[in-house]
């Protein structure tokens, strides 16, 4: 007896419904706000950005984890360029990873423990002047307005 699978590739639609926020960052005397969507499950983190052609310059996708731990990145099947900034528990950005390679396996780590990472396109955080030590405020650290 043969038996066939067809076995989607991760991330091709079936990942659940991801919730949308706004979060800023406070850099140099300025606020920027960008409108993100939430990852906080396993399947949406694995899925993150893939397959999009475009991404607006205003929009991201932070990846949220519970507890505080060393994470690592990757391209795969991802079509834009990304800056991806990784962020401590307190909402201060520990490392900005500028311009990664789209369709490249990494690995793109963070340099310590994080709790979140941000991803938005590549070359924005140069053009905006984000950089390490700056203030993330969102939901997931309990800072806005703070």
């Amino acid at each position: 007896m043969l038996l066939l699978f067809f076995v989607a590739p991760f991330g091709m639609g079936m990942s659940e419904p991801i919730d949308q926020s706004v979060l800023f960052i406070r850099t140099e005397g300025k606020t920027i706000e960008f409108s993100v969507e939430t990852a906080t499950t396993d399947d949406q983190r694995s899925t993150g950005l893939m397959y999009r052609r475009e991404m607006a310059d205003d929009h991201g996708m932070i990846f949220l984890f519970k507890p505080e731990r060393q994470v690592n990145f990757t391209m795969h099947n991802t079509y834009i360029s990304l800056d991806m900034i990784f962020i401590r528990s307190d909402g201060t950005i520990e490392s900005v990873l500028e311009n990664t390679e789209p369709l490249e396996w990494g690995p793109y780590p963070s340099k310590g423990k994080v709790r979140a990472v941000l991803e938005i396109n590549g070359g924005l955080a140069k053009k905006l002047g984000i950089k390490v030590g700056d203030r993330v405020e969102h939901l997931f650290f309990g800072n806005i307005g703070k």
